[in-house]
Order: C-alpha cells, then sequence, then structure tokens
C-alpha cells in the first residue's frame, strides 16, 4: 500500500511590520533556515515560508500524520524563534498568537491556527491553499459550500460523474466545542442552517460521499474563544485538494471572484469584503484591511512541493478588487454603526467590553 503524504499548514501572527499591515523578511528568513534543519534531518520532506498580511505562515510535507507532536513542536519552535526577532525588532504584538509558556505536544489551542490533512498521492495531486489576513474561522463558510455543493458555481457537480454524488460536510460548533455532518445535495438546506453563522458554526473538512476521501480542510480555532479576551483575529487557513474526483482549480476560485462580507478587519470588530489578492499585495494597510486572502497552488510530488503558483496574481480577478474597495468604500461611510461594526453579541470577544464596564454604573431604571 502506497504510504500517506501529509500536507500540513500552520500559521502564527507573531509580530506586525508596520502595525499589524505585513511581516518583516527576517521572520521569513529565520523560519526558512529551521525548517532547513529538519529536513535535512529528515522531519519534514519539503516546506514553503510564505506570509499573508502579519502572519507567518509554514506549509510543510511530512510523513508522520495529523496533529504530530513532533511537527507540531517543530512549528512551535520556529514561532518562539521568530517571536524573539520580532522583539529584537520591536515589532508590534510580538508573540501575539502563542497563548501559552510552553508547548504541550499539540499546537491546537495555543494560539496558532491549524489545516492538516492526509492521503495517498494520486497521478497528479494538484492542491490549492488558501491563506486570510484580518477575519475569522469562519471565512470559508460560503466559498467551500460554492466549490462543494453550488452547481452554479461549479459545473463538475452537474456534468461529471465522478462529482455528481455531492459531498460530505463536517461543521464544528466552535463555542460549544462539538461537531455534525451534512450530505449534499440532500442536506444543503439543512447544512446552510448553520453555517450561514459563520462566527459560530464553521466548516472543518469536506470528503467525497463515495469513499470518504478527504477534500478539503481548513482552520476553525477561534482566539478569543481560547484566551478568553480579544488578542486578534483568527486570520484561518484552508487546504483544498482539485481535479479527478474533486473539483477543477477554475471552479474552486471562482467563489472568490465575488468577494463575499466577512467580519474582522480594523480590531476584529467590522465587517468587510474579503479581497483575492497575490501574496505581494497581501498587505492590508487602509484602515488595517479591508480583509485579504491569498491562493498559492501546488503540485506534490512524492512528498515535494512543486510551486507555488499565485493563483490570485491574474488580471481576472482585478474587478473583483475594484468590487472590494467600492464595497469597502460604503462600509466605511458607517463608521462605528452596525452593520459595518460587528453586533453586539460579537463585540463582547473584542475589547469594548472594557469601555462597557467602566460606564455600567451610569445606567438608570426606568419609571
Amino acid at each position: 500500500m502506497a504510504q500517506e503524504i501529509t500536507l500540513s499548514v500552520i500559521k502564527a501572527d507573531i509580530g506586525g511590520y508596520v502595525g499589524h499591515s505585513s511581516i518583516h523578511p527576517n521572520l521569513e528568513e529565520a523560519s526558512r533556515e529551521q525548517l532547513e534543519q529538519a529536513q535535512r534531518k529528515g522531519t519534514i520532506l519539503d516546506f514553503h515560508v510564505t506570509h499573508c498580511g502579519d502572519d507567518l505562515q509554514l506549509i510543510m510535507t511530512h510523513t508522520q500524520g495529523t496533529d504530530n507532536a513532533t511537527i507540531h513542536g517543530l512549528a512551535w519552535e520556529v514561532f518562539e524563534r521568530c517571536t524573539q526577532v520580532a522583539r529584537d525588532l520591536k515589532l508590534y504584538g510580538a508573540g501575539q498568537d502563542l497563548l501559552s509558556d510552553a508547548f504541550s505536544g499539540n499546537i491546537r489551542g495555543m494560539g496558532p491556527g491549524v489545516a492538516e490533512m492526509s492521503f495517498v498521492e494520486r497521478k497528479a495531486e494538484p492542491v490549492l491553499i488558501f491563506m486570510a489576513d484580518k477575519t475569522s474561522a469562519g471565512a470559508w463558510n460560503l466559498p467551500l459550500y460554492k466549490i462543494f455543493a453550488d452547481p452554479f458555481n461549479t459545473a463538475g457537480l452537474v456534468i461529471s460523474p465522478a462529482l455528481h454524488d455531492g459531498f460530505r460536510f463536517e461543521v464544528h460548533d466552535v463555542k460549544e466545542h462539538r461537531r455534525i455532518f451534512f450530505d449534499t445535495p440532500e442536506e444543503s438546506y439543512d447544512l446552510l442552517v448553520f453555517i450561514g453563522a459563520p462566527s459560530r458554526y464553521a466548516i472543518k473538512a469536506v470528503y467525497t460521499k463515495k469513499d470518504n476521501e478527504i477534500a478539503a480542510v481548513s482552520s476553525t480555532e477561534r482566539l478569543s474563544l481560547i484566551a478568553g479576551r480579544y488578542v486578534g483575529k483568527d486570520d484561518p487557513v484552508c487546504i483544498v485538494r482539485t481535479q479527478s474526483q474533486f473539483p477543477a482549480v477554475g471552479e474552486v476560485l471562482e467563489p472568490f471572484a465575488t468577494p463575499h462580507i466577512v467580519e474582522g478587519w480594523m480590531r476584529g470588530s467590522h465587517h468587510g469584503p474579503l479581497m483575492p489578492v497575490s501574496v505581494r499585495e497581501a498587505n492590508p494597510s487602509r484602515f488595517d484591511g479591508p480583509p485579504r486572502v491569498v491562493g498559492l497552488g501546488f503540485q506534490i510530488a512524492d512528498g515535494r512541493l512543486v510551486g507555488p503558483r499565485d493563483m490570485f496574481d491574474d488580471p481576472s480577478f482585478d474587478e473583483a478588487r475594484r468590487l472590494c474597495n467600492l464595497i469597502a468604500d460604503h462600509l466605511r461611510r458607517h463608521g462605528p454603526f452596525e452593520p459595518h461594526r460587528l453586533p453586539m453579541e460579537e463585540m463582547e470577544y473584542t475589547t469594548m467590553p472594557q469601555v462597557m464596564e467602566r460606564l455600567a454604573g451610569r445606567w438608570e431604571a426606568l419609571e
């Protein structure tokens, strides 16, 4: 039996340059040095280091499976070293996503975001890795639904025998720490009941119904729920396998041509459009935004990462970016009013409760 390859994407905000807008090249350089050592030792097969906004992104292949203590420990060591680099440079929010002083065997629940999947390589194994900044874990709900369940987006659901049976969605309730599965198309409406509320319900993974083959996986870590306070947005990552029994590359990218509204942006307290950009343009600065998404494409060959191709570095997404700017203009005119500002039930996970507590004694009962 062919050996499974594991693809791990682990990210963390460990220091912004300047402010929250981007990442200093020294952090990426330090990451590469450490991962090169791990590759020489045989801990990992291959790696790629990049960023989206102020988030450091570690993309690694290996044969040790998901949730592996060695791989997660390696990522934690990289983030710790880069935190020291960030402190030396006095970068903003150095070590922001590291919510613990010591690694405990698994990086989940410690601050960084994680998306991992294991699979036996196909004859051709194209994958797309999406990385977002200034938004929350539920940002992938709408794109993943359109990719795997919407025939108006994915023609293969109608005309390809390999996709026609549909897919199975794993949805996590991030507040109650539970999960549920839905089969599409037959349970599409039930699925939408939950994933239409992305602040609480997030698509964790998608599988083929026929043989339960992993198709997509995302990070669902909510930083505010882990820390018990606002420490920054989740800035999630997502891996999607493409072609053959999965949607084509173009079908996977298509949802991002119509930017949807996500929560995050300035101080994690506002709604804004998710703008698809190249890595070169993934440096959000206007009101610390608008939120950005980067898409990198790889062919995986015997565990090697062949690539990346910067998938949104394409003029066909120019109109999406233009529309994002128009939406950003309109929402910014609302200032501190909803729907630009998040609803009150979501603001409790920001810094606003500190202001409200200070004013609590000034409320008077009505006669």
